[in-house]
């Protein structure tokens, strides 16, 4: 298994993820989650192995969270996930996939934890 990054080039987190990547060596497949975003299976996997839930990988701070109504606290783990699939800008990034594990690479160092 290789390494993979769901990366975002306009995001710093992402970058600096990706630059500590590469200085350690590796060269992972890049995502470009806004382009080719996960399946809501794939997603559910990335959130359940980082040890996170659905509402804590998304970008709660976008204007499009408030429009879409997502800070409702009685959404399910699947409506949220929903939304995510839907609207990829509101998945939070980088995610890194290592044989160690999975992370959401915020701040960027949290990678060298699964390296």
């Amino acid at each position: 298994m290789g390494v993979t990054i769901y990366h975002n080039n306009a995001c710093s987190n992402s970058r600096g993820a990706l630059a500590l990547l590469r200085e350690a060596g590796i060269e992972p497949e890049i995502v470009d989650y806004l382009v080719t975003p996960p399946s809501k299976a794939k997603l559910k996997e990335l959130v359940a192995k980082a040890g996170l839930t659905a509402r804590d990988a998304m970008r709660t701070k976008d204007a499009l969270y408030a429009e879409l109504g997502l800070e409702d606290a009685s959404l399910s783990e699947e409506q949220l996930l929903e939304a995510m699939v839907a609207n990829p800008k509101l998945i939070n990034r980088p995610f890194v996939v290592t044989p160690k594990g999975v992370r959401l690479c915020r701040p960027p160092e949290t990678v060298k934890e699964i390296l």
